[in-house]
């Protein structure tokens, strides 16, 4: 585990590359993972990744405008979601999937800070094919970190992360193999 900024840790490798390979392909084969819809600059966009959300409550999960109803939490979600709760030494009851197609799927820039993730959310992500960018920058612009996320990796971003940073994955136009992210989460049912 290297430590990246206060509360953001990393783990090159979690997972060897046969277990890494299985994964991807049990992961990728997932009939919930679909393209979205988002909201951005007052339109409707198709989301550049595909994307399925796995609940272990029938909580949905709303952001930039969209819903994503609650997939069943199936194998092999539990045994990864078993794996990263023994190395971060956090509980998470959910789990967002994205897949980037090849290196012109991405993420903008954004925090994970909706409500239902409650006050400090602490988010475990786990990368399993290509190699992709991820970069960090605080909301002041004073500190940024670039680090490359690999097969296998893990990385846990905790405290007041999402508070005091924007993360992205940038579109990479060489990357031309797909890669399946998750990241696991605790969503708190909204009143």
């Amino acid at each position: 585990m290297t430590p990246l900024a206060e509360h953001i840790y990393y783990w090159e490798s979690i997972y060897s590359e046969a277990e890494s390979v299985d994964y991807f392909n049990r992961l990728a084969s997932f009939t919930s993972l679909k393209q979205g819809l988002i909201h951005m600059f007052g339109k409707q966009l198709k989301t550049p990744r595909f994307e399925s959300f796995h609940c272990i409550h029938p909580i949905p999960y709303r952001y930039s405008g969209q819903e994503l109803p609650a997939s069943p939490f199936i194998e092999p979600l539990f045994e990864i979601m078993k794996r990263v709760e023994e190395l971060t030494g956090h509980t998470y009851n959910s789990v967002l999937i994205n897949l980037y197609r090849n290196g012109m799927d991405s993420n903008g820039w954004h925090a994970d800070n909706e409500k239902e993730l409650g006050k400090n959310p602490v988010i475990a992500s786990v990368s399993f094919g290509a190699e992709r960018t991820f970069k960090l920058k605080s909301i002041t612009g004073d500190k940024a970190h670039t680090i490359k996320l690999g097969n296998g990796s893990l990385m846990l971003m905790g405290g007041n992360t999402q508070h005091e940073y924007k993360h992205c994955i940038p579109k990479e136009p060489k990357v031309i193999e797909p890669r399946i992210n998750l990241t696991f989460r605790t969503i708190f049912e909204q009143q």
